[in-house]
């Protein structure tokens, strides 16, 4: 489910960029964009004309000459939007796209773990973001409150409820985005993402370079098999050359 537009664009002849995040905001790094994760959800949804993936970008109700009522969400994806303008602006503006980010996920440090669950939360549900969720690579360390390895909040009637998160042992606990129709693992300390319709993983830059080195060892395996197979032959075409014209005997 994705939410609809709210309020047409706003006519903004003049562009107003947001500010760049604080640093203590900039946490997606080693958990968002180092996995390649932006990259495997675009191809995963496609539709880039309509569909924005972006990392560590503003995202407000209104533009402020400061940071006061604008996040930085370590993940935020919004579908039927307009991401010329998204880049235009440096961020998302709630009234110019129409509609609030379906989707954001905040990735816990030690300075940021409390406001992802205090503040943050209140933030979200106030601009309309239908699903909200966090992520402690610590396995609860920084979520003070709750303590949880990954938590999802789903928007109903203005207020966040909690979305099942399911417990397989230590290492692996999930949750499933009905917003994304995609589960959110936290696996050892690492973010995946599952497509519970095609079973599988959404691949990271590791998985696509073991394909690729994978099928490159394949294409090497396969071509030494044909220059053997090729080899064979040239060596049985010059056997029977010699059995159909055979030399002169040889002289007593």
């Amino acid at each position: 489910m994705t939410t609809k537009p709210v309020a047409p664009a706003l006519d903004a002849p003049d562009i107003i960029q947001f500010a760049p995040p604080p640093p203590d905001e900039m946490t997606a790094f080693f958990k968002v964009n180092f996995p390649g994760y932006p990259n495997s959800l675009a191809d995963h949804f496609g539709s880039p004309e309509t569909t924005i993936i972006t990392s560590e970008i503003a995202a407000a109700l209104m533009l402020t000459p400061d940071w006061e009522g604008v996040r930085y969400p370590d993940l935020l994806i919004a579908f039927n939007v307009d991401p010329v303008a998204g880049l235009a602006r440096n961020g998302y503006l709630i009234p110019e796209q129409g509609k609030p980010p379906d989707f954001v996920l905040e990735i816990a440090s030690e300075r940021t773990g409390y406001r992802d669950e205090t503040v943050k939360r209140l933030d979200y549900a106030g601009m309309g973001v239908p699903e909200y969720w966090r992520f402690d690579p610590t396995g609860g360390r920084f979520y003070r409150i709750h303590h949880t390895h990954i938590a999802g909040d789903r928007l109903l009637n203005g207020e966040y409820q909690p979305i099942t998160i399911h417990r397989i042992d230590d290492a692996h606990y999930w949750g499933h985005s009905g917003v994304l129709n995609l589960d959110l693992c936290w696996e050892n300390g690492e973010l995946r993402w599952y497509d519970p319709a095609a079973q599988r993983y959404l691949p990271t830059f590791d998985d696509e370079r073991a394909a690729r080195m994978a099928a490159e060892s394949r294409a090497d395996a396969e071509g030494n098999r044909a220059d053997a197979a090729e080899a064979r032959v040239r060596q049985l075409e010059a056997q029977l050359r010699r059995q159909q014209n055979p030399g002169p005997p040889e002289t007593p």
